[in-house]
């Protein structure tokens, strides 16, 4: 039997978002993530991070998203959307996830959770302006699996 080729890791994720300028905020001002790209009514694309290589998250209107591209679209993307919270993880040091559940609380974001994981890795959970959960977590909650 044929093996799958082998992947770099992960390119891209999406979160689905009714508000793209609330959003864009939380992820700009409170995250610290640097928007790239943005186009009104239907996404905003942030760099997460570029070492390795290119980390990106985007956020798209799903209303926007689930219609197919026009006839002759320079980028004919197939219709994609979500409905619900999503979630996301970023991960930190260990050293930073106390940091980390201080400063959000300081901007009003409340911790919905913080779990101590198998192994001692640690992570917070918390809610975007449209309900996806995101989690910070130490980098090495997945160094057993």
């Amino acid at each position: 039997m044929d093996q799958a080729p082998p992947v770099l890791g992960t390119l891209e994720s999406a979160l689905y978002v009714d508000d793209l300028d609330a959003a864009c905020a939380f992820y700009r001002d409170i995250l610290g993530l640097r928007p790239f790209q943005h186009a009104q009514g239907r996404h905003v694309f942030f760099m997460v991070s570029e070492q390795p290589r290119p980390q990106v998250l985007l956020l798209f209107r799903a209303d926007a998203t689930a219609k197919p591209p026009e006839p002759g679209a320079r980028f004919p993307v197939p219709p994609h959307g979500a409905r619900g919270a999503g979630h996301y993880c970023l991960a930190a040091s260990a050293e930073q996830i106390d940091p980390w559940r201080r400063h959000l609380g300081a901007r009003g974001v409340t911790i919905e959770a913080e779990i101590e994981w198998p192994g001692g890795a640690r992570s917070i959970y918390f809610r975007d302006p449209a309900g996806n959960s995101l989690e910070i977590a130490d980098a090495a909650i997945w160094a057993e699996a």
